[in-house]
């Protein structure tokens, strides 16, 4: 996802769903908390194991679909939009004029479907890494969310484990979502990457 310089999108369209975003995270951080322990070898319980391969097998699907600055929710690919920096290619807005998904409407996308609805992520990564128990690299397995930082762009961008090491994403204007191959030992990924999460459905 591109980022945006700090305090800029407060008056933007993405300004609003990314303050939205964080005070829904930032209220399920005390349920997560100290309580919430990182998922080491074992891996997942079998039915968390078929829900991820089924979030996996949805971004599989979701190969080819276009990038689009805010595009995507719960439904599928939806229009995006531009802001000051963000939604064009080479000067030209094509936000919104783009059907597609950005990295967070891709996997909250995801996880909405393969769950029926019972795990809704928001469309920000900052609130879907709050809303996610965190995960040991070596347990990692398919539907966990990768996500990346850079000094300059903190959980910049996320996107969905697909198993054998690879990632499928939307990575920026311009781009299709894609599948890419050993994601971790790839240098530009590899610096930037701030952990695995894993989210479940509701408890109660």
């Amino acid at each position: 996802m591109e980022p945006q310089p700090p305090g800029h999108d407060q008056a933007s369209g993405v300004g609003r769903r990314r303050v939205l975003g964080l005070a829904l995270g930032a209220s399920i951080v005390p349920a997560l908390g100290q309580a919430a322990q990182p998922a080491h070898a074992a891996g997942p319980s079998e039915p968390a194991a078929a829900l991820g391969q089924r979030v996996a097998a949805v971004a599989a699907a979701q190969i080819g679909v276009p990038y689009a600055w805010g595009g995507g929710d719960r439904l599928g690919p939806g229009l995006g939009f531009c802001d000051q920096d963000n939604g064009y290619l080479n000067g030209v807005c094509l936000g919104e004029s783009t059907v597609g998904f950005d990295c967070s409407g891709l996997s909250l996308y995801c996880w909405y479907r393969a769950s029926h609805g019972t795990v809704e992520l928001g469309h920000y990564t900052v609130a879907q890494f709050n809303r996610s128990a965190p995960v040991e690299r070596d347990a990692l397995a398919p539907g966990d969310l990768l996500f990346f930082s850079r000094p300059d762009a903190p959980l910049h961008h996320v996107g969905v484990y697909a198993g054998d090491g690879a990632m499928i994403h939307a990575e920026r204007t311009g781009t299709l979502v894609a599948r890419v191959e050993k994601v971790l030992d790839l240098p530009r990924w590899a610096g930037e990457f701030a952990g695995a999460r894993r989210p479940a459905p509701p408890t109660t």
